[in-house]
């Protein structure tokens, strides 16, 4: 089974790290889903209730759910060339860091990147 990312469509931010980490991923092992096609899909109703337009979900190809920042380290570990960077998001206290940046730069990405209206 391949990683399942959800992410936000109308993001340019978003779609553009999309396509950075489509070109980064070799060996194919993961399997992108905006989630203006599954916010209201039976298959995804788990996702029902969660923040996912404002942090990015995976489901890992072990079943596990990931979010935001934890999302972001998982998929480093899933590309050979972030793979020996990746390890630093594992650093004690860095995600305690990291999150807040995170729901800061995710709080601001339309304001500061606009709006993409493919899915609207």
């Amino acid at each position: 089974m391949k990683n399942i990312v959800f992410y936000d469509a109308e993001c340019p931010l978003c779609s553009s790290v999309k396509t950075v980490i489509e070109k980064l991923d070799w060996f194919h092992r993961i399997k992108w889903m905006p989630v203006q096609e599954i916010e209201h899909s039976d298959r995804f109703r788990f996702l029902q209730g969660r923040d996912i337009y404002d942090r990015i979900h995976m489901i890992s190809s072990k079943g596990h759910l990931h979010a935001g920042i934890y999302t972001i380290r998982k998929l480093l570990t899933q590309l050979p060339l972030t793979f020996p960077a990746s390890w630093i998001l594992y650093l004690p206290f860095m995600d305690k860091i990291l999150d807040p940046l995170y729901m800061w730069i995710s709080k601001n990405r339309y304001q500061w990147f606009g709006r993409l209206e493919s899915y609207s």
